[in-house]
């Protein structure tokens, strides 16, 4: 993870405007707090909303990469919470799976349409769904291949008990016909409350300003 911690600070360095670093701050505290939510499901893990998908789709991915790294460490660090040494692989699944995933499945479905339409709003809701189903897949994998990978002579599992034959479904299914649904809620009304308040504020957009001084350069 040192590489795209790395990686996703220089791309802050470019891409994020002044006004927005409150933001990012504020989306870290988010995060904070809806991950503390945390229920327990079959298969060992607990399950939980994260806020990835939105803060990609406002901030833009690698906002979303910091913020919520920055969080997953502070809970491991004062709290336990995710297990200081498996930080590296929650801050993949939660910090990079879920920005990203969520960011994409947002530009593919909303397309070219305006950013007032509802069709953000629903393409934000899915990408909320989307994403944490896909990082608990992540999870659930890691699970699966550690008995695999980690286990006595006599094939004994020394950390992981269950298989992927149990861990996938009991990660994947317990997210979307649950917390991938709650992922949703949250992302579809952020993304409608700042669409109507100031859509300029999500990634890549332009304010009336910028698009009016853009439409005067290309009639003058």
């Amino acid at each position: 993870m040192i590489p795209i911690w790395y990686y996703a600070g220089k791309k802050l360095n470019t891409e994020l405007k002044s006004r927005q670093v409150p933001l990012l701050a504020l989306s870290a505290a988010f995060s904070f707090v809806i991950m503390m939510f945390n229920v327990p499901i079959p298969g060992g893990s607990t399950g939980h909303a994260v806020g990835g998908a939105i803060i990609g789709i406002v901030l833009g991915p690698w906002a979303g990469v910091i913020a919520i790294s920055v969080t997953l460490v502070l809970q491991a660090l004062m709290f336990g919470d995710g297990g200081i040494t498996a930080i590296a692989a929650n801050c993949f699944n939660m910090g990079v799976v879920i920005p990203f995933v969520g960011y994409y499945i947002y530009k593919l479905i909303s397309g070219n349409s305006d950013i007032m339409s509802s069709k953000r709003v629903i393409a934000s809701a899915i990408a909320g769904w989307c994403s944490l189903t896909i990082a608990a897949f992540c999870a659930g994998v890691e699970f699966g291949i550690q008995p695999i990978l980690h286990h006595t002579a006599d094939g004994t599992p020394l950390y992981m008990p269950y298989s992927l034959n149990v861990t996938v479904p009991a990660m994947v299914m317990e997210h979307a016909l649950g917390f991938s649904i709650l992922e949703a809620v949250i992302t579809a009304v952020i993304f409608a409350y700042i669409q109507k308040t100031d859509a300029s504020l999500f990634y890549g957009e332009k304010s009336e300003a910028q698009k009016d001084k853009v439409k005067k350069a290309v009639t003058a």
